[in-house]
């Protein structure tokens, strides 16, 4: 008799809510997931600077130029302020314009700790806890007056300056080096920063 037999009407409900979608949708995560993985795999591992003198990295950078990233739309004169906690750890203050120099500034507030001792370029930035992010120093002027930073898996990438502007020169040889670094320039977008 086992092809009489009747679903209970709490189980049916079951087979038919939203709940029928959620091994889909984790198919469809995971094969993203997967994709992704493959496709920077295609990419050399993204390399960061040799050294870097975290006490002289400290202070305010204005961002010259970024990917496009979800946190930071509409923003507009965008800086970053990097101090030392009492810990060891890193402050970060992130603050932009929304939708123009004369829109409402936003603030984060966030830390960041060096884990990599041996060159100090690679750290991990927490905004949100427990989420932690990547911030890997690529290139640094030797005199500390800009800088870039990426991501491994080069989803991200900003160009920061100690002034609210850069010297086309040297923006060139940044947009040279980021490409041999397996960044796409053209997906970069200036920021509008004050005079």
């Amino acid at each position: 008799m086992q092809g009489n037999r009747q679903v209970s009407p709490a189980v049916s409900k079951r087979l038919s809510g939203p709940s029928r979608w959620v091994p889909l949708l984790l198919f469809f995560w995971l094969l993203t997931l997967a994709v992704q993985a493959a496709a920077d795999e295609d990419k050399a591992p993204l390399s960061t600077v040799s050294a870097v003198d975290m006490n002289r990295y400290l202070g305010k950078w204005y961002e010259i130029a970024s990917y496009p990233a979800w946190f930071q739309k509409g923003c507009t004169g965008s800086t970053a302020d990097y101090s030392r906690l009492p810990d060891g750890r890193i402050r970060v203050v992130n603050r932009c314009y929304k939708k123009s120099l004369d829109g409402t500034l936003k603030t984060s507030k966030g830390k960041a700790e060096v884990v990599d001792p041996k060159t100090n370029a690679r750290l991990k930035v927490t905004f949100f806890w427990p989420f932690k992010g990547d911030y890997w120093i690529i290139d640094l002027d030797d005199d500390y007056q800009w800088a870039v930073v990426g991501v491994p898996s080069r989803k991200y990438l900003w160009i920061l300056s100690r002034t609210p502007t850069l010297d086309g020169k040297v923006y060139d040889g940044i947009l040279r080096r980021v490409i041999e670094n397996g960044y796409d320039p053209t997906r970069l977008n200036l920021t509008v920063q004050p005079n």
